[in-house]
């Protein structure tokens, strides 16, 4: 990483951290509805949520120690992703499969959102590493629009 100065490290840290939260918190969304959908289309929905889940909960720790090799803290709590998450909570257990993709496809372009603001910080500090991760995370949330786009058709 070029030396650009302390402010752009710090900033693409706190984006880390900020895309860290989000998808934490889009996980945990995303099994709950995978525990909880019901209904005619049971076995794709529960089967896509899952995959959806897996592949976000696989980018956590990459994120995260992302932050730790810039020389930065990460997040240390539920508390800590509640604070800097976008992603609104869903505690309902009843809402139906319709709704159920409907929201995921909004929270992944929120995740989306912060993906691009976590691109620009990167390429600000001169991050090509970060930058080139950020690619294939920001490629990863297209297809998971896509997907539930095409599903809540």
């Amino acid at each position: 990483m070029a030396d650009k100065g302390d402010n752009s490290k710090t900033e693409l840290i706190a984006a880390l951290n900020g895309a860290l939260a989000d998808t934490y918190a889009l996980y945990i969304k995303t099994k709950n509805f995978h525990w909880h959908v019901a209904g005619p289309r049971f076995r794709d929905l529960h089967l896509m949520f899952d995959e959806q889940a897996q592949q976000m909960f696989a980018t956590v720790d990459i994120i995260a120690e992302r932050a730790r090799k810039l020389d930065g803290d990460t997040l240390t709590s539920i508390g800590a992703i509640a604070k800097l998450t976008k992603i609104k909570d869903q505690d309902s257990t009843s809402i139906g499969p319709d709704k159920m993709v409907a929201e995921l496809k909004s929270d992944n372009e929120t995740l989306h959102a912060r993906l691009e603001t976590l691109k620009d910080a990167a390429e600000a500090a001169g991050d090509n590493a970060t930058s080139a991760l950020v690619d294939e995370w920001i490629d990863a949330c297209e297809e998971r629009i896509w997907f539930l786009r095409q599903t809540g058709k």
